[in-house]
């Protein structure tokens, strides 16, 4: 960082103690605490508390990026409110056909501020993101077609071979 006057030392180090790069809406940013970000809009009102999943995170210079280590990590960041992104005008033209079309798009965002950076805690909602153990759709399989002893028979009927279950 670059010194500039009326800035100590002790600012600069304050500001760059602890940051994460956190992922929402299919993007990553660098945030810390006390940062105002916008993301994709999220349905939460204004005033609630949303844990955001940590790609990365430096401590002082200790950078953490292990899957294990980041489970316990967590960014925590409240909604400040909805806000909107430029408007994006869409024009279509084929030549020679009279075909015009004119569209626009207005992009939502949700305002939000970093409250908390948290190395060693776990997510609130890790357990509502994790489907349950007893539940069957992770442990179904398709099961094996059952082979065949035997050569086919030149006459390109059925095979003559026993089945055999593994």
């Amino acid at each position: 960082m670059c010194n500039e006057p009326g800035m100590s030392q002790s600012d600069e180090e304050s500001e760059s103690a602890v940051y994460a790069i956190v992922r929402s809406g299919g993007q990553q940013q660098k945030v810390a605490v006390g940062d105002v970000i916008e993301i994709d809009k999220v349905a939460h009102g204004v005033g609630e508390s949303v844990t955001l999943p940590v790609v990365m995170l430096v401590d002082d210079g200790q950078v953490t990026a292990g899957a294990d280590a980041l489970s316990r990590a967590s960014v925590t960041v409240e909604v400040l409110g909805a806000t909107k992104g430029p408007k994006i005008t869409i024009l279509k033209y084929k030549n020679k056909t009279g075909y015009r079309k004119r569209q626009g798009h207005r992009q939502k965002y949700t305002q939000v501020k970093v409250t908390d950076i948290s190395a060693c805690a776990r997510h609130a909602s890790a357990p509502e993101l994790q489907r349950s153990k007893d539940s069957s759709w992770h442990t179904r399989r398709a099961q094996p077609r059952p082979r065949t002893v035997g050569t086919p028979t030149p006459s390109g009927s059925a095979s003559s071979g026993t089945v055999v279950s593994s």
